[in-house]
């Protein structure tokens, strides 16, 4: 795993997260974000059970203590199967751990433990060339899995290039009902291009950020970002030989989990709402400290708080057949910094303390943990690009 995103043949795309440094030893200590999202308080009202979510990634090892019986593989049609329990890096495996994983024999444990999931290999950087020539195309699982009574998408990886007839299945997956999540990137720092498919239509772009809601450096920005999720210093598989778990991992892979982990307890919750009122639940719920009108560049629409809808039996979710992202006049308002007024240095963060509070106002963070938490706000131009890739 590495921070670039980069296409490699047919197909090719990386799993976005950015190489661990250490073993870890005690892996549930290091999932800073149950904590933080009071994860044992949203497990009363709603685990996820009763909502699959579909991994399309390296593959999902089935048989890891945490995974045992969490993973449908069964569902997956057999010309798509090739590899889908075949996990060649450990990447797959970790996302699903952290989607639905019960956290038995001390591994990863799942923010949504009640969710399955079902598991779906493409082709990724990394691959030999035998492996890529008998991945199935992203194309074809993504339509496969839209005539499935799957619900959620988790898309941790990323690609430069769009190929033939991808944006038409994703189309056809939004007309299905499907939520769509995707990394958006780890090479800020370098290129901070859009790739695919967090780019195309109806697909929800996820940046990474850390214990204090700061945006990691790493993470892509840009017109993309439609939300944020923690992405940094977690606890991966270090490996396809699923020996032992290394810490200190950083990656929008990890925050694309999470917040398919977060629709997935709403929509538990929630089982009659269509894929638009998850979303727009957990929009009208993220934490910033700026007018939801005009999204960060880093940001999108704040830091993800499921609580917030779980903990109000009488949330509103809004229109069931309205895409909560959609430019509705053909011209999008552009991405700014979250504040103009705030005072900061680019990567640094202004304070806002959190409260217990009930509501669901857009100004408390999620961090609940330690002294007062910190919401990023971002110095710096604004970043002028149409998002107009929403339009039908």
């Amino acid at each position: 795993m590495t921070a670039a995103c980069a296409a490699l043949g047919a197909l090719m795309a990386l799993p976005v997260g950015l190489a661990p440094s250490a073993a870890a030893a005690d892996v549930q200590s290091q999932q800073w974000y149950l904590s933080a999202m009071k994860a044992d308080e949203m497990w009363k009202t709603s685990t996820g059970k009763g909502v699959k979510v579909a991994v399309v990634d390296s593959g999902v090892n089935p048989s890891t203590p945490s995974l045992q019986g969490q993973v449908l593989a069964d569902e997956v049609p057999k010309a798509l199967a090739h590899g889908a329990t075949q996990d060649i890096s450990g990447h797959g495996t970790t996302m699903a751990e952290e989607i639905a994983g019960t956290g038995r024999g001390g591994g990863l444990k799942g923010l949504a433990p009640g969710a399955k999931i079902v598991p779906y290999r493409v082709a990724l950087r990394g691959m030999s060339l035998d492996q890529e020539n008998k991945a199935p195309e992203l194309r074809k699982v993504i339509r496969a899995i839209a005539d499935s009574d799957v619900k959620i998408i988790n898309m941790s990886f990323g690609d430069d290039i769009s190929y033939d007839g991808e944006q038409e299945a994703f189309k056809y997956a939004a007309s299905k009902g499907k939520l769509m999540f995707a990394a958006v990137g780890n090479n800020a720092k370098s290129s901070n291009k859009a790739g695919y498919p967090v780019s195309y239509p109806y697909v929800v772009g996820v940046s990474a950020v850390d214990k204090t809601a700061t945006v990691g450096k790493f993470s892509n920005h840009g017109y993309s970002v439609d939300l944020a999720a923690p992405g940094v210093d977690l606890p991966a598989w270090c490996n396809a030989k699923f020996q032992s778990y290394c810490s200190h991992v950083n990656g929008t892979s990890d925050a694309t989990a999470i917040a398919s982990a977060s629709a997935a307890l709403i929509w538990s919750a929630h089982p009659d709402w269509t894929a638009n009122q998850v979303l727009s639940s957990l929009i009208d719920t993220a934490s910033r400290q700026w007018p939801k009108d005009t999204p960060s560049s880093y940001l999108g629409y704040g830091v993800i708080r499921p609580r917030k809808v779980l903990e109000n039996s009488h949330f509103n979710p809004g229109s069931a057949n309205v895409d909560p992202l959609a430019v509705e006049d053909g011209v999008a308002k552009p991405k700014t910094s979250p504040s103009a007024s705030a005072k900061s240095t680019p990567g640094r963060e202004a304070s806002a303390a959190d409260t217990s509070s009930k509501s669901s106002g857009n100004n408390l963070t999620w961090v609940v943990v330690g002294a007062a938490a910190a919401l990023v706000v971002i110095g710096g131009a604004a970043f002028a690009v149409i998002r107009s890739r929403r339009r039908a």
